[in-house]
């Protein structure tokens, strides 16, 4: 050693380095010790003998010592210099390997935040140290592998021998104990049952009936089974009036021929929207009462069938609107708005086509004739035909069950993605409540399975919901949003709808929020159509399917969801565009009748998987799979549909320039949270929960603060209804130029101001820390 030091030492300087040597030793004779320090050269003769040595220095040559710290600091620069090269290689390697998973599908533990950017799954595996991970692949795998159409099957086969599932009814009750069972079986981390007690307007001891007055003499039209919630209780009369699918411009084109509508029982057929919107229609235009029908040109082979229906324009207990039906709760007493206040029953084609008949006045414009022969519009000023129509509905109070299962995350068990399905139906359902139902089990078994058995440990908890009291308005999901919605709205961030999955073979409905069209693309493209012996889903919907995403209706469940919670929400299902399936909410909904539709449970296992990778991708990565840029290209829409009636309002002495500017204010904000992400550290829990927390805030920060829930319940201005949302803001910019006295300025210029701050809120809210935030436009 001391020859290998002398060599060093001679390379820097040529003489042998000094040192300074500590020496501790202890006296034979006692406890005390001495320190000995000597400044001394490698090649001392004192060491060898064992001489003390005194304290001493030796003192180099001023040259020889700048040339030695000369050396010193070259040295030093060398190495930091190979320090710094092994850092950026080996930080290098590590972001080529996470730029092979941008898209958060490769084999990676960690998914950058660019996920949505790329589509290769073309990945090397990392070697993670520890427990296996399940990367994005292997997962997606697992779950096509354990999907069952054998399950599924037996799944919808509960429906084969009931005639109804009436909400609150032992038949509702009976399939809800049976998916609390199958929860518990699959071994769900929790399962529960959640409790409403709701008013339900049913049908009477006797059948309602519609019938036919001329010259004094009464003809009994029909008496259904089928019957329409909420309906006006009694008996009415006036003169029937055709007004096609019962749309407000319908109801325009006769008002044009300058037909009053005061008093009269209009007819329109099913389709286009909801029921409750065709009654509010006629309504508004003072129609006394009203009757729907299938037509046979849109509905094929249902000349006879009469289908049941709602007339509730909203969703939940319309007796406790914004409050949650829970017992033993006092309310004040107050009833919602969208109850429609007259009289509504459906009857069949065939008797509409006998009504015709008795119609003797203008015949209908061409683009209103359907299937049913003889179509009329009224009858004639002259005669004395006329409609009865009594209602004889009861309300009645029910007990309802909602059955939860969940699969808690690992990381953030208070974050949840929830699932869910319609239960009860008025007839077997099997297309209505039985696809989804059955699909609902499917998934948490299959789910369940991989967690306990295959060791995956998802981020954030999945939650499995059947509802009931779905057919009068998806009371069940909606009550369970009011009362629980201080803490939903801060903990769910997506809700994936199952109901109605699958109404024909042909093609795909999609509903969606913007935030997770990347997502339910990504996913479509991963899925084989069921259909055809190549290609996916994606290839059936076709690059340009944003653009076919349908409005979700008050129907859908998933409605509430995102107009009164804030929650993001997709509902999709197969259905066949050219013709509707014929025998959704009757009592012909049978599986019998389902099981004509091509490949049925094919279709069903496809749905099934595009719901699972949803879920499971959304509990999967590092950062929520929400696109929240998505926003600023609708809100970019919605400013070139403003732009033409600029002048238009400038006339009034308002601007559309402070809604514009908060739009981009949004896109700022966008932009500021993506470089955040980009920049933050992915390692941290911390820091990685603060930014998905802004994430699944985006959509909840577009519902008006500045409108009472209980008042206006579909708060959300791109989705919601009423006058603070950008669609009616547009039809009044429209109604403007076309005729500006009917315009009230105040009225629009509150419309321009709760929308303008609305998304200047969120904007801000996206930023992030009320110090980074600014309300100057």
């Amino acid at each position: 050693m001391d020859h290998a030091r002398a060599a060093i030492s001679n390379l820097f300087g040529g003489e042998p380095m000094l040192y300074t040597r500590f020496s501790v030793a202890r006296q034979m004779d006692g406890e005390n010790s001495h320190v000995e320090m000597k400044l001394s050269a490698d090649d001392e003769e004192g060491e060898e003998t064992g001489r003390p040595e005194p304290l001493h220095a030796s003192v180099s040559p001023a040259w020889r010592s700048g040339k030695n710290l000369c050396f010193l600091i070259i040295g030093a620069v060398l190495l930091l210099l190979i320090g710094f090269l092994i850092g950026y290689l080996s930080y290098r390697g590590r972001m080529q390997k996470a730029s092979r998973c941008l898209d958060g599908s490769g084999k990676c533990e960690i998914t950058p935040t660019a996920s949505y950017m790329a589509d290769s799954d073309d990945t090397e595996e990392e070697a993670v140290p520890g427990p296996p991970v399940l990367y994005w692949p292997e997962l997606r795998a697992l779950l096509s592998d354990k999907l069952s159409t054998r399950h599924l099957e037996t799944s919808l086969r509960q429906r084969a021998n009931e005639n109804s599932f009436e909400a609150g009814q032992s038949e509702d009750e009976s399939i809800a104990s049976y998916i609390h069972e199958q929860f518990t079986r699959f071994d769900l981390d929790k399962v529960w049952n959640d409790e409403h007690y709701i008013k339900l307007q049913v049908k009477g001891s006797s059948n309602n009936k519609v019938f036919i007055l001329e010259d004094g003499k009464e003809e009994e039209l029909e008496s259904p089974s089928a019957y329409v919630a909420y309906s006006k209780s009694g008996s009415v009369e006036g003169k029937p009036l055709y007004v096609n699918y019962g749309l407000k411009a319908d109801f325009q084109k006769i008002e044009k021929l300058d037909v009053s509508l005061n008093e009269t029982i209009v007819i329109f057929r099913a389709g286009k929207i909801t029921l409750a919107e065709k009654v509010a229609n006629a309504k508004e235009a003072g129609a006394v009462g009203a009757l729907m029908y299938l037509d046979p040109y849109d509905y094929k082979n249902t000349d006879t069938l009469v289908p049941f229906g709602h007339a509730h324009l909203g969703t939940g207990d319309p007796f406790t609107p914004g409050f949650p039906s829970f017992n033993h709760t006092q309310f004040p007493p107050v009833e919602s708005s969208g109850l429609p206040r007259i009289a509504v029953q459906t009857i069949s084609s065939q008797a509409v086509g006998k009504l015709f008949g008795k119609m003797d006045g203008e015949e209908c414009l061409l683009e209103w004739k359907g299937g049913v022969m003889g179509c009329k519009v009224m009858v004639s000023s002259t005669s004395k035909v006329t409609v009865r129509l009594s209602v004889n509905n009861v309300m009645v109070d029910r007990k309802i069950l909602n059955i939860f299962g969940a699969i808690k995350g690992f990381e953030e068990p208070d974050r949840y993605v929830v699932i869910g399905a319609q239960r009860d139906s008025w007839g077997p359902g099997a297309a209505k409540a039985g696809v989804g139902t059955a699909i609902l089990l499917e998934l948490a078994r299959v789910i369940s399975d991989i967690v306990k058995k295959d060791g995956y440990k998802p981020r954030r908890s999945i939650i499995f919901a059947s509802w009931s009291a779905g057919e009068y308005g998806a009371v069940g999901a909606t009550e369970w949003l009011e009362g629980y919605s201080a803490t939903l709205h801060a903990k769910a961030f997506t809700y994936i709808n199952l109901d109605a999955a699958v109404l024909g073979f042909k093609h795909m409905k999609i509903s969606a929020s913007p935030l997770l069209y990347t997502l339910l693309e990504r996913t479509l493209k991963a899925v084989k159509d069921p259909t055809k012996d190549s290609g996916s889903l994606y290839d059936r919907v076709g690059p340009d399917w944003v653009k076919t995403v349908a409005p979700l209706g008050l129907d859908n469940a998933a409605f509430p969801f995102l107009a009164s919670a804030g929650i993001p929400v997709v509902s999709f299902g197969f259905c066949n565009k050219d013709e509707e399936y014929p025998f959704l909410g009757t009592t012909e909904d049978t599986v019998e009748n389902l099981k004509m539709t091509d490949k049925l449970y094919s279709l069903m296992r496809a749905a099934a998987e595009v719901a699972g990778q949803i879920a499971l991708r959304l509990t999967h990565d590092h950062e929520l799979f929400l696109d929240f840029e998505r926003y600023s290209e609708e809100l970019l829409e919605f400013q070139e549909k403003f732009l033409p009636y600029y002048q238009d309002v400038k006339e009034l002495g308002l601007t559309l320039n402070w809604l514009f500017f908060a739009r981009g204010d949004f896109q700022r904000a966008t932009d500021a949270l993506r470089r955040d992400i980009a920049n933050s550290d992915r390692e941290n829990k911390v820091v990685r929960r603060a930014l998905n927390d802004r994430i699944m805030k985006v959509e909840y920060d577009f519902l008006s603060p500045y409108l009472s829930p209980k008042d206006a319940p579909f708060r959300h201005i791109f989705f919601g209804k009423g006058s603070h949302t950008l669609q009616n803001l547009l039809e009044n910019l429209q109604l403007l130029r076309n005729s500006k006295d009917s315009v009230d300025a105040n009225m629009l210029k509150e419309q321009l101001a709760l929308v303008t701050w609305t998304i200047k809120g969120a904007a801000n809210a996206l930023v992030g820390d009320i110090w980074d935030t600014d309300n100057e436009f």
